[in-house]
This record gives structure tokens, C-alpha cells and sequence, in this order.
């Protein structure tokens, strides 16, 4: 690496001239310009695909950049790897946090940086002084599956510090976090940046970057169209930057609930590990034909165990599981996606999507037994070349940005990977559509088409289970919303008058009744895990939050 003294006297902590990325067929960024000064909060927005990822991965050391230079602390750079960006100071904090779950937050800190101060008290010392500056308070002995979501991110922010990070960059940090808990990490980072930290600051939440950011750097196409200041600029203004087009507001319109029962789930229960409190507790819930029915909970509460009981993904000890006046308790995940659930996974690139296939081959993922992919029923034959007119079809209609039907769901960005899964899971006719965080990581355009699209299927009477962290969206598209509390559904919000504050205050347990009638009381007994957080024990977020193994008792569909 060329350069690597920080220059902390200069006035750019992060200056990108002209920075240019070339993969075949494909300009991921064209003379992109970015100049971050020193001790400010920065955000840069872009559409899905816009290449904000790539930028970040070439100041980040991952990628290397066909033309452009990077300048860092007044002083160019030329980045070979990661550990070249963290010896220049500019550390990451990716949306997806890299933990070990089985270790401390200590251990978590230290590993891989042993040689800075050691394993011992120097190290401890290092780490208390650097945790008080993320506002982290849990002992540094507790293992990190111990904690919530927040404290988790701020480990992750406390790792870079570590290593000596004086920027540090935050890509989409408020994905998975309530309300309050947005704020709280508002406030570290105000903290920091009065302490001279500089932030690069990347989310699609417009108000959000609006409320934290100093400046505004938007990237559309690859191309770096224009800066903007926070404290004039208006939500619609980013967005038509951004896309062309005003950032909408979902609107669920008039009511087409109707009495038609779709799923029935009934006293639904799944045991905890070891006798430990229970994953799902009593759960009691009816969707009907024309309604979206969302789940609010703090993640790790219940909600990705409920949609997984449901798919027939985990077997539940008791309840029943009713589709169309039809028992499905018993059957297969295969068996209930022909009965007609559509499924838009949490983790699109785990239970959605096969990466290194083409388009056209994950348009019959879940739905092979099924026309038009397939030709006979289940024991039929599947059909390439009908696969691949639907799926051209789909990426007309649902506005997938893709050369073409050839290539690996991988070359798509999140978005269009996103629209991909929506269009395939409403494209077989479903009479429930079970959405898991529709719109989690994707750009405002993306996330108004995904809106029109299931006001349009709720118009035409699906039947949606909507579960989002996204409490402007639950607002939004729900007829009725349900909170859901360590396994058990403890009270019911009206979405023509809740706020987000309220529903996130009854998400963590502080409010029984967010401006509705209440549903089911929370559970009375002592909390088993009294480590855990109000939320409920968030940690283990790889596998749903509560420390479970993998599901069992049917396939991924």
C-alpha cells in the first residue's frame, strides 16, 4: 500500500476522484467523485444496483479499481486488500454482522488483532477505554450470542475501532433495529463524530439519512449525480435524485377484508432448547381472503420460528395449522406450497435463490411440481424452455433489471433478486402469501414496486402474512398488526392510528396496548434467561434469535 500516513491535519478524511469499475458487460461505477470530509457523518444513497456496494468494497480494499485514485488523509492509497483500508484508518461494519456467537465480546474484539496489544490486561484496558466511546455496557466477558441486536452492531463498531479506524463505514446499520434503538445508535454516532470520527453512512431510509447525515452523496447508474444538504433537502427531492420518481407511502386504501378464513393457526406451540422457554407459545391467529395481517417483534422474539412452523420447516409440538378449511399440520413444506402458500423468505439468498444458477432455473424453485414448469404433477417433467418464458415474462412485469434470463441470480443486485422472488412466489396463483421482510436492504424504487405489487394481490384477495422490521411498512400495508413478544402474540395495533414509536415501545415489552385493543397478555412467568434483553434474547441472529439449531421436519422450499 502506497501512503499510509492518515494525515489527520487535512480537511478530506476520504477523497474517490474519478473511480471507475469494469466487470465483463458491466460498468459497475463510471467516474465516480466523493469527498468526505474529516469529523463529518456522510451518506451515500443510491438505487439497488446503483453501485454504492462496489464503491465500498474498493475503498474498503476488496476491490480494485479500473481508473480513479483514492486519496485518504490528504495522502493517495492504493489498496491491495481490507488490512491495507484498516492500516490507512478507514474501518467497516457490514449490515450482516461477522461474529462468533460462542465467544465474548472480548474475544470477538481481539481475534485476528491479537498483535496490537496482546490477549491480556493491555488488551482489556484498550477495549474498556474504546467501549466507552461506542456506549457498549455489557461485561466483556459475556458470549455475544448473549446480547440484543444494538449491542451486537456495537461490537461490531468497537472491532474497528480496535484496530484503529478513524472512519468508519456504516453500510445499512439501521436494517434490523427498532425505533429507539435507532436513535440510540444516532446518538453514538453524534458522539464519536464530536470525538473527530468521520462516518460514510450507506441506507436506502431516506428520513433516516435526512435526520444523521452532515451531507448526502447520491449515486445513480454507477455514477455519482450530485451532493446534498440534509437540512434543505426533502425526502421527495433524494428520491427523484435517486430514481426519478417521489419516494411513496404505502397505503393500504379501502378495505377489501373479507370474512373468508384463508390460515387458521391454532394454540401453535415449538419447545425451547433444554427445557428453556418455549420458541412459540399458544399461537393464535386467522388470516382472511383480501386482508394483510402484520407481525411486528423485535427480531428474535418468535416470528422467523412462526413462519418456519407454518412452511412446514419445523414441526410444532402442538396446534394446528389450518389452509383453506384444509388441516396442514401434518404435511410436507412441498405439500403446502402446492396447497398454495407463496413464500417470500427473510433470507433470500439461503431459502430464495440459488446464486450460481440462471434466472430462469429459480423461477421453478418451490413451484416444480406446477405448470407452467412443469409438465405431469409431481412425478412430471420440467419444463426449461416454458421456465424461461415465464421468467421472461416475470422480469417485464415486476421490472427485474437483468441482460437476460441466462444469467446467476448473483449477477442481480438485492433488489432485483428481491423482485425476482416476489414475482415467482405471485406468479402460481397462491391463495396465502406468507412476506418475510419484503423490502429489508432494498432501494426505494424496488421497495414501490414490491409495495404496488401486494396491494395489488391484496386487491385481488391473497390472503398476506406480512412479518417486517420496517414498522413504516407494517403501518402501511396492514389491515391489522399483531405484536409479537418471546414466542407468544401479546397485543394488537390499529394501523389508522399507531405510530412507530408505540408499536416499537409494545415491541420490547414497555407498552401492553399500542392504541388498540389489547391482544393476548404476555407471559407472566420469571424470564429463564435473565441475560437476555427486553427484547426477548435477539441474539443468535444467524438462526432466528433464540440459540436454536436448524430447522427440521421438512425441506427449505
Amino acid at each position: 500500500m502506497a501512503g499510509t500516513d492518515t494525515g489527520t491535519d487535512a480537511e478530506y478524511a476520504v477523497e474517490l476522484a474519478g473511480i471507475t469499475k469494469r466487470f465483463p458487460g458491466v460498468v459497475a461505477n463510471s467516474d465516480i467523485h466523493l469527498r468526505v470530509r474529516r469529523g463529518e457523518v456522510h451518506a451515500l444513497c443510491g438505487e439497488n444496483g446503483a453501485g454504492k456496494s462496489t464503491l465500498m468494497k474498493i475503498l474498503y480494499g476488496m476491490q480494485h479499481p479500473d481508473e480513479g485514485t483514492i486519496t485518504v488523509g490528504g495522502r493517495e492509497v492504493r489498496f491491495r486488500s481490507p488490512s491495507d483500508a484498516i492500516k490507512a484508518g478507514i474501518g467497516m461494519v457490514h449490515q450482516h454482522f461477522m461474529l462468533a456467537d460462542n465467544l465474548t465480546v472480548l474475544e470477538n474484539v481481539v481475534l485476528g488483532a491479537e498483535a496490537l496489544h496482546g490477549i491480556g490486561a493491555k488488551a482489556r484496558k484498550r477495549v474498556a477505554e474504546l467501549s466507552r466511546t461506542v456506549g457498549l455496557d455489557v461485561g466483556h466477558d459475556v458470549l455475544v450470542e448473549r446480547l440484543g441486536v444494538a449491542d451486537r452492531q456495537r461490537v461490531e463498531i468497537l472491532k474497528v475501532l480496535y484496530r484503529g479506524a478513524r472512519t468508519v463505514i456504516l453500510d445499512e446499520p439501521t436494517a434490523v433495529l427498532v425505533p429507539q434503538e435507532v436513535e440510540e445508535l444516532f446518538e453514538t454516532v453524534r458522539s464519536m463524530r464530536a470525538e473527530g470520527f468521520t462516518f460514510l453512512f450507506i441506507s436506502h431510509k431516506l428520513d433516516e439519512v435526512r435526520a444523521i447525515a452532515d451531507s448526502i452523496t447520491v449515486i445513480r447508474r454507477g455514477t455519482s449525480v450530485g451532493t446534498a444538504d440534509p437540512h434543505t433537502v426533502t425526502t421527495r427531492q433524494l428520491a427523484e435524485m435517486m430514481v426519478g420518481s417521489e419516494l411513496p407511502t404505502p397505503q393500504t386504501g379501502d378495505s377489501t377484508v373479507t370474512d373468508r378464513e384463508v390460515l387458521v393457526v391454532s394454540g401453535l406451540e415449538l419447545p425451547g432448547e433444554a427445557g428453556g422457554r418455549p420458541l412459540l407459545a399458544g399461537v393464535d391467529l386467522v388470516v382472511r381472503a383480501g386482508e394483510v395481517l402484520g407481525i411486528a417483534g423485535v427480531e428474535g422474539n418468535g416470528q422467523t420460528e412462526l413462519v418456519e412452523t407454518i412452511m412446514g420447516m419445523r414441526r410444532a409440538s402442538a396446534g394446528t395449522i389450518s389452509l383453506a378449511g384444509r388441516d396442514i399440520s401434518r404435511a410436507s413444506t412441498l405439500e403446502r406450497r402446492e396447497a398454495g402458500i407463496g413464500y417470500i423468505p427473510e433470507d433470500r439468498t439461503r431459502h430464495g435463490l440459488l446464486a450460481t444458477q440462471p434466472l430462469w432455473a429459480n423461477r421453478m424453485l418451490g413451484h416444480q411440481s406446477r405448470p407452467p414448469v412443469s409438465r405431469g404433477g409431481p412425478l412430471g417433467l420440467l419444463d426449461p424452455a416454458a421456465a424461461r418464458r415465464d421468467t421472461e415474462r416475470i422480469v417485464r412485469e415486476f421490472d427485474v433489471r437483468t441482460p437476460g434470463v441466462d444469467v446467476p441470480a448473483a449477477a442481480l443486485s438485492g433488489g432485483n433478486q428481491q423482485k425476482l422472488v416476489v414475482g415467482r412466489e405471485l406468479s402460481g396463483d397462491p391463495v396465502l402469501l406468507i412476506a418475510s421482510h419484503p423490502t429489508r436492504g432494498v432501494d426505494v424504487g424496488a421497495q414501490a414496486g414490491i409495495w404496488a405489487e401486494l396491494r395489488r394481490a391484496r386487491a385481488a384477495g391473497l390472503a398476506v402474512l406480512l412479518i417486517s422490521a420496517d414498522l413504516d411498512e407494517l403501518i402501511g400495508l396492514s389491515d391489522t398488526i399483531r405484536v409479537m413478544l418471546r414466542g407468544r402474540l401479546v397485543a394488537d395495533a390499529d394501523p389508522a392510528t399507531v405510530t412507530p414509536e408505540e408499536l416499537g415501545s409494545a415491541m420490547t415489552g414497555a407498552t401492553e396496548h399500542p392504541g388498540a385493543a389489547p391482544g393476548p397478555p404476555p407471559d407472566p412467568e420469571p424470564d429463564p434467561e435473565p441475560d437476555d434483553d427486553a427484547g426477548g434474547g435477539r441474539h443468535r441472529a444467524a438462526d432466528g434469535g433464540n440459540g436454536t439449531s436448524a430447522p427440521t421436519g421438512g425441506s427449505t422450499p
